[in-house]
């Protein structure tokens, strides 16, 4: 036979395991306010803006006598080419950085500001000062090899990266750390509600004999306590008889 479950019945779980439910929650979004605020390390980040001249573009794309648009087809060229290792490895020796070009590239990001010529190179950091030492250095190696590698002079440092004041971390992010781990505490805290209850198949009231055996309950025994044995002994003495 299908069984159904109603909504009164739904709400009727939850409210007997709420207590569950809140203690996984507390403890998920606890654990994720730890982690972020003293275990995990503030990443910062720098990001410095180069300028891709048209003009210089257009006039190497006429000597070439190619057709195709040089805004997009030489940036595309360009942002392989400043997270190259040729590029990375004399910033690495310039700087004097204990680290390898390719763990550099996994800190380095290049992004086209839509469809300018506008360029945004962007280094992740533990430090903030390394990362915009990093960041203005891609820009000075890329801005100065280019003309040997392409034979152009088109490269213009549009916006040089700066250390703020007081430099905020990109991550991690404690309140939104904290957010998600409590809608997924919340989320495991009623599903494991939900599962503890399929799980028990005890029988704790008349509902449970009657669902389990499909028979309908004609009588049930209560349980007395001695509250209830002095009551019925005072109700059966005489009147005016005394213990």
């Amino acid at each position: 036979m299908e069984e159904t479950i109603s909504l009164r019945e739904l709400f009727e779980v939850l409210r007997k395991r709420m207590s569950l439910i809140v203690v996984i929650t507390v403890l998920a979004t606890a654990v994720s306010g730890v982690a972020s605020f003293f275990l995990l390390t503030p990443i910062y980040q720098a990001s410095t803006q180069i300028l891709v001249s048209q003009a210089a573009a257009g006039s190497l794309a006429s000597i070439a006598g190619i057709s195709f648009d040089a805004d997009a087809k030489y940036i595309e060229t360009y942002n392989v080419i400043m997270k190259s290792p040729y590029i990375l490895d004399q910033v690495i020796e310039e700087l004097d950085l204990d680290t390898t070009p390719e763990q550099l590239n996994g800190n380095v990001s290049v992004s086209q500001q839509g469809q300018s010529q506008v360029v945004t190179i962007s280094v992740n950091n533990e430090d903030p000062a390394e990362a915009v030492l990093i960041a203005n250095e891609i820009a000075k190696v890329f801005q100065r090899e280019i003309s040997q590698l392409m034979r152009i002079d088109n490269i213009h440092i549009l916006s040089p990266a700066e250390l703020a004041d007081n430099p905020s971390p990109i991550k991690p992010q404690p309140m939104l750390n904290m957010a998600i781990a409590f809608v997924v505490g919340l989320m495991v805290g009623v599903g494991i509600a939900f599962l503890l209850e399929y799980m028990d198949n005890t029988i704790k009231s008349e509902q449970d004999i009657e669902k389990v055996l499909g028979l309908p309950i004609l009588g049930a025994i209560t349980t007395i306590t001695s509250e209830d044995e002095e009551r019925s002994v005072k109700s059966r003495r005489p009147k005016g008889e005394t213990a």
